[in-house]
């Protein structure tokens, strides 16, 4: 199924496979768009809560894809979070935005450690929020 995005509470109309799709251990890659235009296309843990229509990355502050998004509107930069597994996938589209206060970040490694593993230590970390606006997929 692929469309549009219509609120929060369209994630969670999704239904119960689109839900446990985004909990499994699964990798995505994340993709911005470079200054020059160009797409700088990451691999990333990502974690997504439906009641929100948040999705957060954590990673370090100097990475390239954290300095691309600080570096764009205070709104918000636009982003792509996609998950594949298979024929199922799912991309997020949204706004996403660089946060570095330490409960956000230790909220966001909490998440992360409950789908994929506990964090390894990272005193630059920081927290990549993606605020969901549209949904593209076949789960």
């Amino acid at each position: 199924m692929t469309g549009g995005f219509d609120g929060p509470r369209a994630l969670a109309d999704r239904g119960a496979a689109f839900a446990e799709f985004w909990r499994e251990r699964q990798l995505c890659s994340l993709t911005t768009v470079r200054p020059g235009g160009g797409v700088h296309v990451v691999a990333v843990g990502a974690t997504l809560d439906l009641t929100t229509a948040t999705a957060r990355v954590i990673t370090s502050g100097r990475s390239r894809k954290a300095r691309i998004i600080a570096a764009g509107p205070a709104a918000g930069t636009v982003v792509a979070l996609c998950q594949i597994d298979g024929r199922r996938w799912s991309t997020l589209e949204g706004l996403a935005v660089v946060r570095d206060d330490p409960d956000r970040v230790a909220d966001a490694e909490r998440r992360y450690a409950r789908r994929y593993r506990e964090p390894r230590a990272n005193p630059l970390r920081v927290v990549l929020e993606i605020q969901v606006t549209r949904v593209l997929g076949s789960v």
